[in-house]
């Protein structure tokens, strides 16, 4: 349980860290980023407070989709339906300034008061299967699988959602360009790190890959110029910080939670997965003491994992 619960946390950590209004969420620069940290005695000394580290809206999301998942449900219809309802509730509950516009968009598409269609919404290139890879990957976390695994078990089980969609959604046409693009990216990127074929091996990175280097690789990942943007670089970034940081979570926030692109999404990502493999033990605690929306955090990760063993 304790796992499940630093995930909802350190996801909210990750997300206030990278979103990070007082180090100045626009930042073009991820070497400018890495030193903000130290000008208020690193990350040992720091407090999150929500007066001046407040979330964004991918936490207020995140805790929304669990709230709905904790529900008593009687099909995954009914499912999407209160999810529906809840992300057009939250969204209107939230200040301007804390929504990216591509959540406004997605938001605005859904239809709460339609029963049949009410998630039914146009095809999204930006998000696309980024929430499969993440969902992927946080279950890899729960099973233990070996972190150098998990891509290559994530491209595997792409071509199964594939199908999945032939039978269920019936313009498919505009989504085969971008599954292929969403599978080519990734594999490149397990062929540059050397994991793409089942090995033992650790991942591979370049000599020289500080703060300046990640953001040219991070940038280079992207498709839009701004490393997170997207469905495909946002969980790829997060997962090369794990694989990176091994085990380090300063590493990490080094890696996913101050760089020059969307940090605010790859951190939330790294964070959460990092609290499924490693808890809180190596997380200083000022980071999560006095997050905002604590104690709900803990409650919806605890909920979720008794849901999660109440049956298989």
């Amino acid at each position: 349980m304790e796992k499940f619960q630093a995930a909802m946390l350190l996801g909210a950590v990750g997300d206030a860290l990278g979103h990070g209004r007082a180090f100045g969420e626009d930042s073009a620069s991820g070497p400018e980023v890495q030193k903000e940290p130290g000008k208020v005695g690193g990350l040992d000394h720091l407090v999150l407070s929500p007066e001046k580290w407040p979330v964004s809206d991918n936490t207020i999301m995140h805790m929304t989709t669990a709230g709905a998942l904790v529900t008593d449900f009687w099909s995954l219809d009914d499912l999407y339906r209160e999810m529906v309802r809840r992300y057009v509730d939250a969204l209107e509950k939230l200040p301007g300034q804390r929504v990216d516009p591509a959540t406004v968009e997605g938001c605005s598409q859904l239809k709460p008061d339609n029963y049949l269609l009410a998630w039914h919404t146009p095809f999204n290139e930006k998000g696309f299967l980024g929430s499969l890879c993440t969902a992927l990957f946080a279950s890899y976390a729960v099973q233990g699988k070996r972190l150098e695994q998990w891509g290559r078990d994530m491209l595997r089980t792409v071509p199964l959602a594939e199908e999945y969609c032939k039978r269920t959604i019936r313009h498919l046409a505009e989504y085969q360009e971008h599954w292929f693009y969403f599978e080519a990216k990734w594999q490149f990127y397990l062929e540059e790190r050397k994991i793409s074929e089942d090995t033992e091996n650790e991942a591979s990175f370049p000599d020289r890959y500080d703060a300046e280097e990640r953001d040219k690789t991070y940038r280079k990942w992207s498709s839009e110029g701004r490393g997170g943007r997207r469905g495909h670089d946002a969980p790829m970034i997060a997962y090369d910080a794990l694989l990176g940081a091994k085990g380090s979570w300063t590493e990490l926030c080094r890696r996913a939670m101050f760089h020059g692109g969307e940090s605010g999404a790859t951190g939330a990502i790294a964070g959460c997965l990092f609290g499924l493999l490693h808890g809180l033990d190596a997380v200083p605690a000022g980071l999560y003491r006095a997050l905002e929306h604590r104690e709900e955090l803990r409650r919806l990760g605890e909920v979720l994992y008794r849901r999660s063993t109440e049956e298989k």
